[in-house]
């Protein structure tokens, strides 16, 4: 008998929304994954590349229902989405994309 639940608690739940889900769509892959994940977890960049997602596309990321940005680390049984340029006017401040995005960008000119 296999104990499924050590493994589930390693997942982490990905979804990709917009021209994110549209790309993974024209590729043939699949809009929303699970990935497994060391104990410690993984930054969401590092995420976003092993999805083959391109970073000038993500605005923001969600995870467990809160905005951040590509630095912030996911752990194992996180729900994650990756968000694009793009979210209409007022939903981008109420929800904090705006900020997380322009604070990445900074940080990439850098």
């Amino acid at each position: 008998m296999e104990n499924n639940s050590a493994k589930e608690s390693t997942l982490v739940t990905v979804r990709m929304f917009g021209v994110l889900h549209s790309l993974r769509r024209s590729r043939g892959l699949a809009t929303t994954v699970e990935l497994e994940l060391p104990p410690e977890g993984r930054t969401a960049r590092e995420i976003a590349l092993d999805l083959e997602l391109p970073l000038d596309r993500i605005e923001a990321v969600f995870c467990n229902h809160r905005t951040y940005e590509l630095d912030h680390r996911v752990h194992p049984g996180d729900r994650v989405a990756f968000v694009p340029p793009g979210v209409p006017g007022p939903h981008r401040f109420f929800l904090g994309i705006h900020q997380a995005g322009q604070k990445t960008r900074a940080e990439e000119e850098r």
